[in-house]
C-alpha cells in the first residue's frame, strides 16, 4: 500500500514536472520569436536609416563632383580659346614674314643690280680718272707723285692748325662741362641727404625727484658718490643746483653708462656701494649689447653685409662719438649714403663705395689709445679684418696721409667734406667762429692792393675786392692762388674755403 502510494507520488510528480517543462519550453520559444521579431524590425529600420544616408551623401558627391567638372571644363574652354587665338596670331605673324620675306628678296635683288650699275660706273669713272691724271701732269709738268706729296704737306700744315684750335676749344668746353657736371651731382647728393645733428657734450644732467634721493645717492660721508666714480670713471658734481646731479666726463660711453646705472639705483631704492658695483656692471654690459645692436642694425639699414664682427661694434661705438657737435654714426652714414650716390653717377660700384663711406672714420673709436693719426689706424684695422685693398687705401686717403690707389678714395674725401661742410652739420663756438670770420678777412687784407674782405657762407667763402689801379687781371689769380695756400698752410677750418677775387672799375656821375 505504502509503496503503491510511493509509486504514484513519484509519478504525479514526473506528470507535473514534464507538464511545467512543456509549459516553459513553449514560454521560451514564444520569448525567442519575439525577440528575433524585434531583431528583424530594427534591423529593417537602421538598414533604412543608412540606404538614406548613403544616397545623401551619394547625391552630394555627385553635385560636387558635377560643379568640379563643370569649373574643369569652363577652364578647358577658356584654354581652348586661348589657344585658338595664339594660333591665329602665329598665323598672321607667319603670313607676315612670309610677306617680309618676298619683300625682302625683292629688295635684295633690286640691290645686286644697283651694285652691278655701280661697279660698271665705278669701273668707267677709273678709266677717266686715269686720263684726267695724265692729262694734268702734261699741264703742270709735275708727276702725281710729286703732286700728291706737295698737297698732302698743305693739307697736312692746314690741318694741324685746325686740329690745334679744335682741342683748345673742346678743352675749354670740356672743362666748363666737367665743372657743370661736378656741381650737379655734388648739389644732387646734398639735397637728398640732409641729416640732422647731435649737440657735442662733456657733461651730462641727471634730474631728481627731491634733495632727499640726492642725500641718499651721496651717502654717508660720500661713500656712495666715491664708489660710483670709482666703478664709472665719471665725475659726480653735487653743487647747489636743486634736484639734480651733474655727470661730468669726456668718454660718452662711460657717461651713459653711469647715468643708466643711476637711474636705475634711483628706482630701486638701494644705494649702497656693492649694490653700485653690481648695478654699474649690469649697465655696462647692457650698453655693450646695445653698441653691438646698433651696429647690426646700421649695416643692415645701409645694405653692408659681411662686416666682421669687431667692425660692427666699432660702428656701434660710433653712435656715443660726436665730432665738432656732429654725432660720428650720423657722420658716417650720410658719407656713406653720398659715396653710394656719387659712384652711381659716375659708373662706379656703389655698394664698394657706400662700405668705404661707413668705414672712413672707423678709427676714431677705438678701444684704447693709438698714436697714429685716425685715418692710418682705421686703415689698419680695415686690413687687420680683410677688408679690400681698394676699401683700405680709401679709408687711409681721406685726409691724404697716404697715396689714393683708385677712384673710392677721392670719392670718400668728397663726400666726408660734404658731410662735414655743409651748412648747419657742425657746431662751433661762437667766439671761434667769429675768430675764424676775422682771421680770414686780416689774412686776405695783409696782401698789397686789397680794398675790402668779406667772409661769407660762414666761412666757406672768402670775397676779396682789389683795386683795379693797382692789381690786373692777369694778377687777380695769383693772388687768390696765394690767399688760398696761406689759409691751407696757417689755419684750421672744416670744409674747404672759396677764395674769389674780384677786380671791377667804375664811373659814377651824379645828374643835376
Amino acid at each position: 500500500m505504502t509503496i503503491a502510494i510511493i509509486i504514484t507520488g513519484v509519478i504525479c510528480l514526473a506528470l507535473g514536472g514534464g507538464c511545467a517543462w512543456l509549459t516553459a519550453e513553449k514560454m521560451a520559444n514564444s520569448k525567442r520569436k519575439q525577440i528575433i521579431e524585434n531583431a528583424r524590425n530594427e534591423a529593417e529600420t537602421l538598414k533604412k536609416d543608412k540606404l538614406l544616408e548613403a544616397k545623401e551623401k551619394f547625391i552630394s558627391m555627385k553635385s560636387d563632383f558635377d560643379s568640379q567638372c563643370n569649373s574643369r571644363n569652363q577652364k578647358i574652354q577658356q584654354q581652348e580659346s586661348r589657344l585658338k587665338q595664339f594660333e591665329m596670331s602665329l598665323n598672321q605673324r607667319q603670313e607676315s614674314l612670309h610677306n617680309k620675306n618676298v619683300e625682302a628678296d625683292a629688295i635684295r635683288q633690286s640691290m645686286e643690280n644697283q651694285l652691278e650699275i655701280i661697279e660698271q660706273k665705278k669701273h668707267d669713272l677709273e678709266k677717266v680718272h686715269k686720263q684726267e691724271i695724265k692729262q694734268l701732269e702734261q699741264i703742270s709738268g709735275l708727276s702725281a707723285e710729286e703732286a700728291k706729296e706737295r698737297l698732302s704737306q698743305s693739307l697736312k700744315d692746314e690741318a694741324q692748325t685746325a686740329a690745334q684750335a679744335y682741342i683748345n676749344e673742346a678743352m675749354e668746353e670740356a672743362k666748363m662741362a666737367a665743372n657743370k657736371e661736378a656741381k650737379r651731382i655734388v648739389i644732387n647728393s646734398i639735397q637728398r641727404l640732409a641729416t640732422e645733428t647731435a649737440i657735442e657734450n662733456s657733461v651730462t644732467v641727471f634730474h631728481l625727484d627731491s634733495d632727499e634721493i640726492k642725500g641718499r645717492v651721496i651717502g654717508r660721508e660720500g661713500r656712495n658718490i666715491r664708489a660710483l666714480e670709482a666703478a664709472t670713471g665719471i665725475e659726480f658734481i653735487v653743487d647747489d643746483t636743486p634736484e639734480a646731479i651733474i655727470l661730468s666726463g669726456f668718454d660718452p660711453v662711460r657717461r651713459e653708462v653711469a647715468r643708466l646705472a643711476l637711474h636705475q639705483l634711483v628706482q630701486d631704492g638701494r644705494i649702497h656701494p656693492a649694490r653700485i658695483e653690481e648695478v654699474v656692471n649690469k649697465v655696462r654690459k647692457q650698453v655693450e649689447d646695445e653698441i653691438i645692436e646698433t651696429g647690426k642694425r646700421t649695416t643692415i639699414d645701409l645694405g653692408i653685409h659681411g662686416l666682421h664682427p669687431e667692425l660692427v661694434r666699432m660702428i656701434g661705438r660710433m653712435k656715443y662719438r660726436s665730432s665738432y657737435g656732429q654725432n660720428l654714426l650720423q657722420h658716417s652714414r650720410e658719407t656713406a649714403n653720398l659715396c653710394s650716390i656719387m659712384a652711381a653717377e659716375l659708373g662706379l660700384n656703389p655698394k664698394k663705395a657706400k662700405r668705404a663711406g661707413l668705414l672712413h672714420d672707423i678709427g676714431k673709436v677705438p678701444d684704447g689709445e693709438p698714436e697714429l693719426p685716425h685715418a692710418i689706424f682705421g686703415m689698419k684695422m680695415a686690413e687687420e679684418f680683410k677688408e679690400k685693398p681698394d676699401i683700405c687705401n680709401a679709408i687711409g686717403a681721406h685726409h691724404d696721409e697716404v697715396e689714393m690707389a683708385s677712384l673710392l678714395a677721392p670719392i670718400v674725401q668728397v663726400c666726408d667734406a660734404i658731410s662735414g661742410a655743409r651748412p648747419g652739420a657742425r657746431r662751433e663756438i661762437v667766439e671761434a667762429y667769429i675768430k675764424r670770420l676775422n682771421d680770414l678777412e686780416k689774412l686776405a687784407l695783409s696782401y698789397p692792393g686789397v680794398l675790402k674782405t668779406y667772409a661769407i657762407q660762414a666761412g666757406r667763402e672768402l670775397r676779396v675786392i682789389v683795386g683795379a689801379d693797382k692789381i690786373t687781371d692777369a694778377e687777380t689769380e695769383n693772388l687768390s692762388n696765394e690767399i688760398a695756400k696761406k689759409i691751407q698752410d696757417e689755419m684750421t677750418y672744416p670744409g674747404q674755403v672759396k677764395i674769389t677775387v674780384i677786380r671791377e672799375t667804375r664811373a659814377v656821375a651824379f645828374a643835376k
